[in-house]
């Protein structure tokens, strides 16, 4: 896959539709999972600029910082939690509209007001790690980014096994 994105203006899901086949394609064919989880968050931040976008990976039962794009971030997120945490426990997407209405959200920084937490998945359906995604706005993410997100992280299974 060639090293730029190609992505036109327009909403959230006309976004989405493009990049979804161009991220699978730059995630697929890669057998390195942290240079693919560094150019997924590379593709998404540049697509959307949210605050951040990062993975955070399971190692020796936490959470522990992966490649991102955006401020310097907590390093390690016990499970249960914060959202990254209670998505973990939960193996499921969290989608927080107001991360101060959360209870336990951990502030990695002070400007992000909502956020949506994606499982990673091997093929076993185990938790893995979890892409994270912070907003400076309000109630920024919704079942579209849901659906597509997890479309997205699911070409990562592969790298899991």
């Amino acid at each position: 896959m060639a090293e730029e994105l190609k992505i036109a203006a327009g909403d959230k899901e006309d976004k989405y539709h493009e990049l979804v086949p161009q991220a699978r394609a730059l995630v697929e064919s890669e057998d390195d999972l942290i240079a693919a989880l560094a150019n997924l968050s590379a593709a998404l931040a540049g697509t959307f600029n949210w605050l951040w976008t990062g993975f955070y990976l399971v190692k020796n039962g936490v959470l522990v910082l992966g490649p991102f794009q955006g401020p310097i971030a907590c390093t390690r997120i016990p499970r249960g939690k914060g959202v990254c945490g209670a998505s973990w426990a939960e193996n499921r997407t969290l989608i927080v509209p107001d991360v101060e209405a959360f209870p336990g959200h951990i502030a990695c920084s002070s400007l992000s007001r909502s956020e949506i937490v994606v499982p990673l998945r091997n093929r076993a359906g185990e938790v893995v790690g979890v892409l994270d995604v912070d907003s400076e706005a309000l109630a920024a993410f919704d079942e579209v980014d849901a659906r597509h997100l997890e479309d997205i992280v699911s070409a990562l299974t592969h790298l899991f096994d």
